[in-house]
Order: C-alpha cells, then structure tokens, then sequence
C-alpha cells in the first residue's frame, strides 16, 4: 500500500466519528476498545484533531470505579456491564499517542484517566493471576476470565507501567500484576473459558506480548492450517468459511512482532481484496458463498489495517507499540498459579 492510500483509510475512520467524538461499530454503539483502536489508526494519519476528540470522550465516558460501558449508544449506555479488557486498552492508546505526537502535555492530562482504569483492571485479577472479564452493572466480578481479553490486557498494563515511568509516577503494582498476568497467559491455558474455535485466542497471547520466541513460533504453527486461507486472510472461526480483515491484520502485526516479516507482509496483501474503492474496508467475505460477510464496512477493520501497516513501514515512532508487548519474563510461576515451575506449553 502507498502511504496516500492508508491515510485515505484513517480518513474513512474520521468520518463515522459522531459528534461528541465516539467511534462506533457498523450497527451504531460505541465501546472503549474498538474506539481506542480506531484513535490510533488516525493518530498514525496524522488526524490529531479528530483523535483529541475521541479522547476527551473516554474522559467523559469513563465512570467512578475506572471502567466505560460495555456499549454506549448516543452517548448513553446500552449495556453496563464493565469489560476488563476495554478499561485496559486505553493505557496502550494513550502510550501510542504518547510515541506518535511526543506531546507529554497530552499524556499527563489523560494519567488519571488511565490510572483509573488499569486500577480496576487490576482489582479484578484472581489468585492465580488471570483477569476476570468483566465487572457486572451490579458490581460482581464475572467468574471467569477469557483468553483473548487477558491477553490484549498483558499489553495495556505493561504500556501502562511504560507510561507512569515517563510521567514521573511509576506503579509496581502494575508490573507485578502484568508478570502474574503473563505466567497465566504462557503456562495455564486452563485458566481461560474455551474460546478456541476463535482465531484470536490463537494468536493474542503472542500479540499481546505474554508468548514470545520459540513458544510462540510453535503456537503459529499449531493452528497455521487450521485459521489461514492463503490468498484470502484468516478465518474468524474455526467453522465457518469466513475471513475477516481485522483478525488478518492483528495476525500481520503478530507475526511482525516476531520477526515473521515476509509472512506478515504476504498476508497484508493478501486481505486487500477487502479494500473499499474508498480505502474503507469490508469487514469479511464469505469465501464459498461469494459474498461480503457481515455486509458492512467497519471503522475497526480500517483501523487494523492502519496499525499493520505502521508496524510493516515503520512511518511513526509508534510502529513496533505491538513487537514491544513483549520481552518480559513470563516463566516465573506466582503463589497462586499452582504450580511449582511454568510449563513450556503457551
């Protein structure tokens, strides 16, 4: 892709942008994770303006304990649960912005906002270590943690200790909970709520920076055949003959994370057959029936798309915010994780 053609592709993610400065989904609610995406697809762009207004957004979304609605329709919430993994990823947003801009003025003025969140991810980690996904309207924890959302979790801590450094206000309960975090992710798969017809929990865990190296190299190769359609991208699910580009694009920015370049960029180019004439992107294709599945344009694949392409080019000083993820030692077992020493088993 020409540099012109991925901002003509941030461009499309600026013009779903509602007033108040949400981003939302093809049906029309807005929830923190996908926004916070999308706000680092035209922060890669260049589009600050339409980026501080997504940001003030979350500072007025956000709620008391830390967390955002689930979904928020109108400014208001349609589900109220608290998801851990949305609360977690504004913390990679506001470090990403942080690496693009250099604007510090920006980053202190977004601190509480991110302490606040990673404060009630963090209350809602178990012994072991995994992180439950959600808090309930009611105030419960959910019982049970997925593998996806933890891992994507790994990555907002670790940027969140990043960001406390430089703003002169470090947070070791955040390390130590991302280390904790980590171990789960690499050494106890049991941990986790089975999701495994969905490719992202194949490869979240080495995006989100918990599996690295050989571990990792042997995890791609597990399930290769099982998600990748070669010329087409990667399935969604397992059983369905369905491609998605925002699933095929965090697997280019997995595979670039580890070194994986010439299967990264291979498998860039093989997800443009979902390119808009208006450098918007479809969000699948159904590949027996022909046709564009579901049939909508998304600001969130766009904004995958965008990422990939920063980390293949390297236009930004934000570029490698997901090889980054990872470098951490995650062998070290913790009290609670049961066991005496970590597996080799990602």
């Amino acid at each position: 892709m020409r540099w012109e053609q991925v901002v003509q592709t941030a461009r499309s993610i600026a013009a779903l942008q509602e007033p108040d400065g949400g981003v939302p989904w093809p049906e029309g609610h807005v929830d923190a994770w996908n926004h916070v995406e999308c706000l680092m697809a035209m922060s890669v762009a260049g589009l600050t303006e339409p980026v501080r207004r997504g940001y003030d957004w979350l500072a007025r979304a956000q709620r008391a304990d830390g967390s955002w609605p689930m979904k928020l329709v109108g400014g208001r919430a349609a589900e109220h649960g608290g998801e851990s993994n949305h609360a977690a990823y504004v913390a990679v947003g506001v470090w990403h912005e942080l690496l693009v801009t250099g604007d510090a003025d920006f980053a202190r003025g977004m601190w509480p906002v991110v302490r606040a969140a990673l404060d009630f991810v963090v209350g809602l980690q178990t012994t072991r270590g995994e992180i439950v996904w959600e808090r309930t309207a009611g105030g419960e924890p959910a019982g049970y943690a997925l593998l996806t959302g933890c891992a994507s979790i790994h990555q907002g801590l670790r940027c969140g200790v990043l960001l406390g450094e430089r703003l002169g206000d470090p947070q070791p309960d955040w390390e130590l909970a991302a280390d904790r975090l980590g171990h789960v992710l690499a050494a106890h798969p049991e941990a986790f709520a089975d999701k495994s017809r969905f490719s992202m929990d194949w490869y979240y865990p080495i995006l989100g920076g918990a599996v690295r190296g050989a571990a990792a190299q042997a995890r791609l190769a597990e399930e290769w055949d099982t998600f990748v359609e070669p010329g087409l991208g990667i399935r969604c699910v397992s059983d369905q003959p369905w491609v998605t580009g925002a699933e095929s694009c965090e697997l280019v920015l997995t595979l670039d994370a580890v070194g994986e370049r010439e299967r990264a960029l291979r498998l860039f180019a093989d997800m443009q057959h979902l390119r808009h004439e208006d450098g918007s992107y479809w969000t699948g294709w159904q590949f027996v029936n022909g046709r564009h599945f579901p049939h909508e344009r998304s600001a969130y694949t766009a904004a995958a798309v965008v990422l990939a392409a920063d980390a293949l080019d390297g236009h930004t000083p934000a570029g490698g915010v997901f090889r980054d993820a990872g470098g951490y030692a995650t062998d070290r077992p913790t009290a609670g994780c049961g066991c005496s020493h970590a597996g080799s088993r990602a």
